[in-house]
């Protein structure tokens, strides 16, 4: 079993996959890792059960928006995940 299996989101957090960030321009030009813009769209993978006051709207499989700078991220498996609040979460896909 995964070490990612084993992540339960807490209260009104939500565990994002981020997608990969654009490594070839429409024109055909690659960018280089110092260049490219940090993603801002991902895929749940886990959400938290929500607080009294926050209903979870997410649900696992969404494809999200975020903020830039949202989130704390992490390393599991060698892959990096992104936690952030339901409330970081800008559009719903």
């Amino acid at each position: 079993m995964s070490d990612l299996k084993k992540i339960k989101p807490l209260a009104d957090r939500v565990l994002i996959e981020p997608t990969e960030a654009e490594v070839k321009t429409s024109g055909g030009i690659f960018i280089p890792d110092s260049a490219q813009e940090k993603p801002q769209k991902g895929k749940v993978i886990a959400i938290g059960p929500g607080t009294k006051d926050v209903e979870m709207e997410v649900k696992v499989g969404n494809v999200v928006l975020y903020g830039k700078y949202s989130g704390t991220e992490i390393n599991v498996d060698n892959k990096d995940y992104l936690f952030m609040r339901q409330s970081d979460i800008i559009a719903i896909l």
